[in-house]
């Protein structure tokens, strides 16, 4: 984790991304904020993050739920997974799996009070798991009822966005404690606290963002349609599954982070399939629930080709053409665990 994202906390005058900050932030405060402490809070989230998706395989009754967290984990969507420790994303996908467990067991006021928290982790939980949290209130819910769910995330994400993001005198304010601790401060992180929604467009091109997500965007919306055809989730239901699995193209809005944006739209797309495969009938007929899997497969096999480039210049393992040659070498030369250099 970056120690100087994790740092930003409410007690030193933010007013977002301030959830992870603000936790250890007495400890952080006494220790002079040692590294040691924010890496090791990544690691016990990613690993929270991975014990919860493999329980939640290993108990299911559906094979297909369990083929489609291990190929997600083989496919280049692991790696960047694992690549991304310390992202404030992991946290807000525990945070929407802690939800519908709660859900599941009629605590909706809990439920809807971890994901507000959830929008104060990181305001990208708004086009990412607060439309994932939806499918699983609008489908046990009565319209109103969910509405009364769904309605603190709703006003917490406006306020966030309305406010400014720090008040004054936070980001030197931090930035000299930090350093004070041995620890130089990265300046780009800091800067986004003190630009405007403008500013920050006018630094790139947010269509240019757009035109990598789309065609992926619309070939995952236009899977489901095949792959779940004749199952309980019809008509109007389709249509929130299939906006939770391609909203994170919205965040070409937000920032530059390209492949971070791709590698969203892909676990939104997983979680939804999750939640869409426990939702068949099950009296399908083999020939239904073979034609689901093949659907599945070649959706998954097309995303295999999309570039998710690692911030530091890295890449997951290629599983295409050459690559596949050389992921079989390297298992059977076991240089397939081996750390690479530059």
């Amino acid at each position: 984790m970056d120690r100087d994202v994790a740092s930003i906390s409410l007690q030193d005058g933010f007013h977002r991304r301030f959830v992870v900050g603000t936790v250890p932030h007495p400890v952080a405060e006494a220790t002079d904020y040692p590294y040691a402490l924010f890496a090791g809070t990544s690691f016990l989230i990613l690993a929270a993050l991975l014990a919860v998706v493999v329980v939640a395989a290993a108990r299911t009754r559906l094979p297909a739920r369990r083929a489609l967290v291990a190929g997600w984990l083989v496919l280049p969507t692991g790696g960047y997974l694992f690549h991304e420790v310390g992202y404030f994303e992991q946290l807000l996908f525990l945070a929407l799996f802690g939800a519908w467990w709660l859900l599941a067991r009629g605590r909706t006021v809990a439920a809807a009070l971890l994901m507000a928290v959830a929008v104060c982790v990181h305001e990208i939980a708004m086009p990412t798991v607060i439309p994932l949290f939806t499918l699983p209130v609008v489908d046990r819910l009565p319209i109103r009822r969910a509405a009364a769910v769904l309605a603190p995330s709703v006003v917490v994400g406006g306020v966030v966005l309305l406010v400014s993001p720090a008040s004054d005198g936070a980001v030197p304010g931090l930035r000299a404690r930090l350093r004070e601790g041995g620890f130089p401060a990265r300046a780009d992180v800091f800067e986004i606290f003190g630009r405007t929604q403008a500013e920050s467009l006018r630094m790139y091109e947010p269509f240019e963002v757009l035109w990598f997500l789309v065609p992926l965007a619309v070939l995952l919306a236009a899977a489901p349609a095949p792959a779940f055809a004749g199952g309980t989730v019809v008509g109007p239901r389709r249509l929130p599954a299939i906006a939770a699995a391609i909203a994170p193209p919205a965040a070409a809005f937000a920032g530059w982070d390209t492949h971070r944006w791709a590698f969203l739209l892909l676990a939104n797309t997983a979680v939804v399939a999750w939640w869409w495969l426990g939702k068949e009938r099950p009296d399908a007929t083999s020939s239904r629930t073979r034609t689901r899997h093949r659907v599945l497969v070649a959706a998954a096999l097309v995303c295999v080709h999309v570039p998710l480039a690692y911030f530091d210049g890295f890449a997951p393992r290629e599983l295409t053409g050459p690559g596949i040659r050389t992921f079989v070498d390297d298992t059977t030369s076991g240089d397939l665990l081996r750390t690479p250099t530059r």
